[in-house]
């Protein structure tokens, strides 16, 4: 597996990392842990060093997953998890007061079942709490030794540049991918000006991009894209077409059309680092297998075309949660 390093002075990391969330959270039931242990442990005997976790994914249960799986290994990882709701619960609002900043990184460390952080992230921009605070108490926790890498997740350019000049963030994490290109107009020029990694999350299209999703699938009752606009019946209908376009590509090129979605987010920068996420051992191999895929100026020019035509139907959150991105 290749390596890329994450901002300025940022950790290096494999050039694809492993979203855990959907081990516990989110997508349906979770994960049996020995199951969820033993696809964690694949993906590092795979080249995977880099795994993302929160606090709330469950809440707290996929960090001791995570812990559980990294312990033998731990030094040879990069650990990325988050803070910003009070008690993990992502349903009572928001929390990054300072005091529930240094809570969360104590007991996120007793559940990893480390001494250090490797990238502490704000989750969501608290409205309530200046970010020069935030990134004040990170900065402190650097210090500590508590935390080795400060990021934030779906913050707009003026709280990252904000935070950015108390304490360096190393990385942002946002969606991003074929279908949610909104980073590109303001926050990866961001980024790359001030030295800063970035983490797509979702870059499958929370699945869509694979091609196994269509107007007919339905979801487990607990599965949150129930709730997402563009996963609507009506709007996975008319989003079929951008997946038609991506299957031609990838029929041409002998990949899957995930390996195209990944490749492409691989081909943008060199400082971008997709975090995929899932639960079976074949789709974890074909994730991986796409950092051998080489997408050349012509792939990268078609893809482009075809996006320029291509317009994606549906909000890609409810309106309570939408508030919550891009402050």
């Amino acid at each position: 597996m290749k390596t890329r390093t994450l901002g300025t002075g940022g950790p290096e990391v494999s050039a694809i990392g492993l979203g855990c969330m959907g081990l516990s959270y989110g997508y349906g039931p979770a994960t049996e842990t020995r199951e969820a242990v033993a696809l964690i442990r694949a993906a590092f005997e795979r080249g995977v060093t880099f795994f993302d976790t929160a606090e709330a994914y469950g809440p707290f249960v996929n960090e001791e997953v995570l812990g559980k799986a990294l312990a033998p290994i731990r030094d040879r990882v990069v650990i990325a998890t988050k803070f910003g709701f009070p008690g993990g619960d992502v349903q009572k609002g928001l929390d990054s007061r300072p005091e529930n900043i240094r809570a969360v990184a104590d007991a996120s460390l007793r559940r990893l079942g480390t001494d250090r952080i490797d990238l502490f992230y704000q989750h969501r921009i608290d409205p309530d709490v200046p970010v020069e605070d935030v990134a004040g108490t990170v900065r402190d926790l650097i210090r500590e030794g508590k935390v080795k890498h400060f990021g934030m997740s779906e913050a707009g350019t003026q709280s990252l540049r904000r935070a950015h000049a108390v304490q360096p963030v190393a990385a942002l994490q946002s969606e991003y991918s074929l279908w949610w290109r909104e980073p590109e107009a303001e926050v990866l020029p961001t980024c790359e000006a001030l030295g800063i990694g970035f983490v797509p999350f979702s870059p499958l299209g929370k699945g869509f991009l694979t091609g196994a999703i269509s107007e007919a699938t339905t979801f487990d009752k607990t599965d949150f894209r129930n709730s997402v606009p563009r996963f609507s019946e009506e709007n996975r209908k008319a989003n079929q077409a951008l997946v038609e376009v991506v299957k031609g590509i990838a029929a041409g090129k002998g990949v899957t059309p995930a390996q195209i979605a990944l490749a492409w987010l691989l081909a943008r920068k060199p400082w971008i680092v997709p975090i995929p996420g899932t639960t079976k051992l074949h789709r974890l191999e074909e994730n991986i297998g796409a950092a051998e895929v080489e997408l050349g100026p012509e792939d990268l020019a078609t893809i482009a075309d075809v996006l320029g035509k291509v317009t994606v139907q549906g909000d890609r959150y409810p309106a309570h949660l939408q508030q919550r991105v891009g402050r």
